[in-house]
């Protein structure tokens, strides 16, 4: 039996040549990792040697080189031709006998050790594939839930076969594999029964940034190749690797994902497995618990330490037992392999947005839209074109390298067209839900993945800006540059920059783009009216309640900034809307006053301490006191904006004392935005409550020269390098030199003047918080590196 077929437990990585990378794998770690809580199926694996030996026969092999020497791979029609003719070559030979009796003696000694009533997962393992430099993930077929020998063994046929699907051949070509160098092999496993449970992928790694302290997690109902594929948009989690070896709760970001649809088991219809809608009570849920995250985290760590590398891991939860297993690791090949390049793209104008879905890299693309919606159209996809489509599978890739971008109405982060549009390098926006209705076919369209979280499709071409940054070697400079950073979904990019922290982080942005809610619609859920409660309800559903979910969400957003910059400072901003922004939010237009000039109305320190929102702030001192303490986050330090007097200081430190950050307690420094003319002039008396200042230069500009920077017929009076601007910063500059406390700025003048900049460090300023696509530039101008 060993010639044709061996156990998982008897194999490991030394064995890639006889099985495969992917069987080799699944040996190495039960052999290796079980005893560590890893836990991986059972099964055998025909060997290398058997596959070539079944090539052999009636000179088969023969005829598949002479067929593929004659193929041009970029000839899509040529290519798809060719594959179909080898699969059926394929199909039509059958085992020879030694072969065919030990598959036979296997599945028999696999059904004595689980029983009779269970059914076995098939799949491919490339010779060549799952090694560090390749990727050929997805391009040989797994076939699920096939029951009795006889269908075990169809499927191994199947297996063989699909080392020429169309995709295949042209990767090898592509990648400088010779075929005949590639042999399959077949896994047979024991299938668990995440039919019935939750199944997806995860990386131990942010695939799209490449930070190596978090583990990306996604989730949905059952079997996985619909995660996998791209069929559906899964639940979203990262876990903070140093919180969690802590042994704190280190989920730092949630996202719900639509799951529309899973496979599950059919026992009726003809194919073993069967795609069926999901309950719209369970969609709005996620699919598995947060202990399930950080269990199936600790699991890919294990994984990560084993092989030394970053992995990409498919794992399913059984529904009949509960447990997770692992049925997939390799190395994950396209972040691991980023250099210390910064690549920054910016667009350079508006336009209409036609619709959005997730972002892949952080790229831009544009040309001619070509919705496409079967292969048999794949002709009309021209070099620079914008492939648009339903999802895509292993058939797609041809047509996928000559794309300019690609959009999806499916799919999440870990899907097909997410993957092969990292490996080529393209932008791509997945699981719009509506692209191939809402682009036109032959229309100009803009892909923009370099917004963040969110992928948007323009109509147009729109101007856009490409830069590359070495940062092998950045110069030393007086200060520490910091950055604004309010976005927690470009937080784990922006980490690529240099940086000491973030001296501004917006909590108005998590605010308004993580909940959308009003905190007190949300404190007095159940006394809002009906329609109210019903648009409020799918919002919140996945969580324990309406208050739970608002302060869990700010705590997300807070510590995914704090895990990406640690330990490195992160101050966080607290909320500085004005009522006009606070009644844009659901169900603020009940609370929030009309104001006739609210940037000098109802906000910062006052609105804090006042009896109508106090408890609304409230909510925001728990998110940041669980994020300091419970998740151990404790580089997040603290500001507070639009202090007027200093009785609203005394108020509000100690507001903050009773809520449970308390000064000086574990660390914590509260800072406080200087940005009006009462902050410089009374300097030395508003320190005596706070640990420093961060300078607000827009509103210190507005406020000192009398203007509204929003007023076109003053506006062009606005310079934060006004003589009497001036004097407001050289002011507080001094008084917290004097007391040996912490000065930054973090307004918009040093990113748009560097020459602001170079003052602020003439002064004595210790810290300058830039935007982020400014601090290169900024940094070597200050160093005598750069002109702007």
């Amino acid at each position: 039996m060993g010639k044709y077929i061996l156990w998982l437990h008897e194999m490991g990585m030394d064995d890639v040549d006889k099985v495969g990378g992917k069987n080799a794998s699944l040996g190495e770690m039960i052999r290796n990792l079980g005893s560590l809580g890893v836990q991986v199926p059972g099964g055998f694996a025909t060997t290398a040697e058997a596959y070539r030996e079944f090539l052999s026969a009636d000179g088969l092999d023969d005829r598949i080189h002479q067929a593929l020497a004659r193929l041009d791979v970029d000839d899509v029609g040529a290519l798809a031709e060719t594959g179909g003719q080898i699969r059926r070559w394929i199909m039509e030979t059958p085992f020879p006998a030694a072969l065919d009796q030990a598959i036979s003696e296997a599945y028999l000694t696999l059904e004595q050790q689980y029983g009779g009533n269970v059914s076995w997962a098939v799949r491919s393992s490339a010779t060549a594939e799952d090694l560090p430099d390749a990727s050929f993930a997805g391009q040989q077929e797994t076939f699920l839930n096939v029951a009795g020998l006889e269908n075990v063994r169809r499927a191994i046929h199947e297996v063989f076969s699909s080392l020429f699907n169309d995709r295949a051949i042209a990767y090898r070509v592509h990648q400088g594999f010779k075929h005949e160098q590639v042999a399959l092999s077949a896994g047979i496993q024991k299938m668990i029964r995440s039919d019935i449970g939750a199944s997806g992928v995860m990386f131990t790694l942010d695939t799209e940034s490449g930070f190596r302290d978090v583990v990306f997690i996604t989730a949905s109902y059952g079997l996985g190749e619909m995660v996998v594929q791209g069929a559906v948009n899964p639940d979203e989690f990262y876990v903070h690797k140093p919180t969690l070896a802590a042994g704190r709760p280190a989920i730092v970001r949630r996202n719900l994902g639509g799951k529309a649809i899973k496979m599950v088991y059919d026992s009726t219809g003809p194919n073993p497995v069967k795609t069926i809608g999901v309950d719209d009570a369970e969609r709005i849920l996620y699919s598995i618990t947060d202990a399930e995250v950080e269990e199936l985290a600790r699991q890919a760590l294990t994984i990560e330490k084993h092989y030394q590398r970053p992995m990409d891991i498919e794992w399913a939860r059984d529904g009949m037992d509960g447990r997770l297993y692992i049925v997939q690791a390799r190395p994950e090949t396209v972040q691991s392999r980023s250099g210390r390049v910064i690549e920054r793209y910016e667009l350079k104008a508006k336009g209409e947005v036609l619709t959005e879905g997730r972002s892949i890299g952080s790229r831009i693309g544009a040309g001619t839209a070509k919705v496409i919606m079967s292969l048999e159209d794949m002709d009309k996809v021209q070099p620079g074109d914008v492939l648009v489509t339903d999802m895509t599978d292993p058939d797609w890739e041809p047509i996928m390298k000559r794309a300019a971008a690609i959009v999806t109405n499916r799919g999440g982060r870990t899907c097909h067209a997410a993957i092969i549009a990292r490996e080529l390098g393209v932008p791509a926006v997945v699981g719009c839900n509506d692209a191939t209705q809402k682009i036109a076919d032959g229309v100009e369209v803009t892909v923009s993945c370099a917004q963040g979280d969110t992928g948007f499709i323009y109509a147009g071409r729109l101007a856009f800006e490409h830069r590359l940054i070495e940062l092998e070697r950045m110069p030393a400079i007086r200060t520490k540059i910091m950055m604004n950073v309010g976005n927690p979904d470009r937080a784990f990019d922006f980490t690529s920059t240099p940086n000491a922290g973030i001296g501004l982080a917006r909590l108005e942005f998590v605010i308004n783009n993580m909940i959308g809610i009003h905190p007190k619609a949300l404190l007095e859920y159940e006394q809002l009216p009906e329609d109210l409660q019903q648009e409020i309800a799918p919002l919140i559903a996945a969580y324990p309640g309406p208050v739970e979910f608002y302060v869990a969400k700010i705590a997300e957003g807070v510590s995914t900034l704090a895990a990406a910059f640690a330990p490195n400072p992160v101050i966080v901003r607290m909320s500085d809307f004005k009522s006009n922004e606070y009644a844009n939010l659901i169900g603020g237009d009940r609370y929030e006053p009309e104001e006739e000039n609210p940037m000098i109305g109802f906000r910062g320190a006052a609105r804090y301490i006042s009896e109508d929102f106090r408890a609304c702030w409230e909510l925001e001192c728990r998110a940041l006191k669980y994020v300091r303490e419970e998740m151990g986050l404790n580089n997040v330090e603290i500001m507070i904006p639009f202090v007027r007097t200093l009785d609203e200081a005394r108020e509000v430190v100690q507001a903050l004392a009773e809520n449970g950050l308390r000064r000086g307690e574990q660390g914590l420094r509260l800072i406080m935005m200087c940005e009006l003319p009462s902050n410089a002039v009374l300097a030395a008396e508003f320190l005596e409550y706070f640990d420093g200042f961060s300078i607000g230069s827009n509103d210190m500009t507005q406020l000192t020269l009398g203007l509204d920077r929003d007023s076109s017929l003053v506006a062009h009076r606005f310079d934060e390098r006004d003589p009497a601007v001036k004097k407001m910063l050289s002011m507080a500059i001094s008084a917290c030199n004097a007391q040996q406390k912490y000065i930054g700025i973090c307004g918009q003048g040093p990113s748009d003047h560097p020459d602001l900049a170079k003052w602020l460090l003439d002064q004595g300023i210790t810290s300058i918080s830039l935007n982020p696509d400014s601090v290169i530039d900024t940094w070597l101008f200050m160093a005598g590196e750069g002109t702007r």
